[in-house]
Order: structure tokens, then sequence, then C-alpha cells
């Protein structure tokens, strides 16, 4: 494996970075890590990226920039996703990491981002014949996809994500049932496209990519004394499980959420209005479990560099110095 390439994620909530040897077929992992930068926090309502948002970013991006300078690679792809492409000054904000870091970002629209994600979760081996409903819970907005390893039925972005739901309808500590309640309600309203197609493509598995899924289980292998591996793409989580692990998060005060076993800090608020929302799609179809894949955007981006298409030289850019 001798062609390198990295990947970075601008999230809502989290930055991530991938940098790969390239190889026949595949890739190894060279390094990766995740930052929570949150350039949503604060100004996500307003469609703005604030000051110390990007801050924040621009520390990270120039960290990042180290890291892959002294990895000695060149093709750097990223992206930026809800939080970028709603602000404002979104686009003011993407100069000013080229001026800075040399990194050009390229902001995607949410279809792209899902294609992206279906990518990658195929290339983790949770699909097969079956339809499946894909979901990938960002800081902004969330992803679905409906489809199988051949072919995507239907796919849909919307600015649900979870900072989003955080500042609208989780106030209290743990979360109140009027709450929750209300939560659930505006779910119903924002979502008939994701529930036609439900309807239409009948999938009967839920798979969900990286972020909350990573976490979700996490906390599942702990309460089994299990440790993740890496090499494993691919985890099953119990619906029973999932519905235990999803009650204590809702029930709990923050302090105690931080105690459970497998939780980071970083996805402690997060993941009680991301467990609401997969509580109301789990109530849409029928399925036994659900699978985790560790892969989404970033290995579906690797995944079109090593078929040649989709991520292109447009997209391709060396750090400056």
């Amino acid at each position: 494996m001798k062609n390198k390439a990295a990947v970075i994620d601008m999230g809502t909530n989290t930055f991530h970075l991938l940098m790969v040897a390239l190889g026949e077929g595949g890739f190894e992992t060279l390094y990766k890590e995740k930052v929570p930068v949150k350039i949503g926090q604060g100004g996500i309502q307003q469609n703005l990226i604030l000051p110390d948002a990007q801050k924040r970013a621009l520390h990270t991006l120039h960290h990042f920039q180290q890291l892959i300078r002294g990895e000695e690679i060149e093709p750097v792809f990223a992206f930026a996703t809800s939080a970028v492409r709603n602000a404002e000054n979104g686009s003011s904000f993407v100069k000013l990491i080229r001026q800075q870091t040399g990194i050009a970002v390229q902001v995607i629209d949410g279809e792209r981002e899902a294609e992206l994600i279906y990518k990658g979760i195929r290339m983790s081996g949770c699909l097969d014949s079956g339809n499946a409903l894909m979901m990938d819970i960002g800081g902004g907005s969330v992803e679905f996809i409906v489809g199988n390893k051949d072919t995507i039925h239907w796919k849909g972005s919307f600015e649900i994500g979870g900072q989003r739901m955080l500042d609208r309808f989780h106030y209290h500590d743990p979360i109140s049932r009027e709450e929750t309640d209300k939560l659930y309600q505006y779910l119903s309203q924002e979502l008939h496209p994701l529930l036609a197609a439900i309807r239409e493509f009948r999938p009967s598995q839920l798979v969900g990519a990286s972020g909350t899924f990573d976490t979700l289980t996490d906390i599942y292998l702990a309460s089994r004394q299990e440790k993740k591996r890496r090499e494993v793409h691919r985890h099953r989580l119990p619906i029973d499980a999932f519905y235990e692990i999803s009650d204590r998060l809702i029930q709990l005060p923050k302090k105690e959420r931080l105690e459970i076993p497998g939780m980071i800090p970083m996805r402690v608020d997060m993941i009680v209005v991301a467990s609401c929302l997969i509580r109301y799609i789990l109530r849409q179809i029928d399925s036994q479990d659900m699978l985790c894949s560790t892969y989404s955007l970033k290995e579906g981006a690797l995944a079109e560099i090593l078929e040649g298409v989709g991520v292109n030289s447009d997209l391709t850019v060396g750090i400056g110095e």
C-alpha cells in the first residue's frame, strides 16, 4: 500500500480526520481522530457559525493539517455538512479555512451526504439483498437511506440533527415527558417523506451509522463486559437491549449518564434526543435488531476514491504552506 489519502468530515458536532493507505480494493487506517468542535453550538438556530465556533474549527483544522503533513499525504478530501451549508456566513468561513490552512472544503448538500453515508455503510458489510433503512444522526441533519447492497431506492436529508433537537426540546435534566412528547410530535410532522418511503419499500432492517450508534454499541458491549474490536465494522444491537439503554439515557440526569460504562462525554447530551429519534423510527419498521456500522461518510468517500468515481480531482487539494 503506497498511495495515501486523508478525509476530513466537518460535522456540526464533531470533526473527523481519517488518514489511510490505499491498496487494491481496500484501505489500511494509518490514523484517525475525532474532535468535538461543536461549530453549531449557540448559532445553529440562527444559521450562523459564531466566532468562538470558528476559532475552535480553525484550531482543529490546523492540528489536522500538521498530522497530514507528518504523514506526507497530498490528496485531502474535506467535506462540510449541515451547519456550514445552512449558515449565512458559511461561504466566508470556507474561504477563511482555505486562507489559513490551505484546506479546500467541499460543502455538500444533504442528498450527496446521504449517498456517501450509504457507500460507507455498504463497505462495512451491513447490507444484503433485503431492504434496510439506514440512518446517520448528525448534529445538524439526519440522513435516511432506503436500499440494499445493490442500490439506493430512496434517500433524504432532514435538518433535525442532535444539536437542533437538543436546543429545541431538551431544557430539563433529565428530559421531561412533555419535552419528549413534543419531540415525537415534531418528528411526525417533519418526516412525512420518510414515512412514505418506508410504506413503499418496506425495509425490515434498521442500520445506524457511526456517531450515536457507535456509543450505543460501546454501552451494550460494556454491559456484556466485551470490548469492541477495531477490525469489526458491523455490530448487532438487540432491540430489547437498545430500549433498556435508551430508558436509562432518558431517565438519568447528565451526571449519572456520564457514569454509564461505554459513554463518552462528547455524546452525553445529544444522545438523549438521538435515542428518542431512534425509538420513533423503530415504531415505523418491523426490525428484530439493529445493525450498527462503524463506517459512514468518510469511508464512503474512500469507497469512491477506490472506485475512481464521484470524488474527483476537483475535490482533491494538497495542504498549503
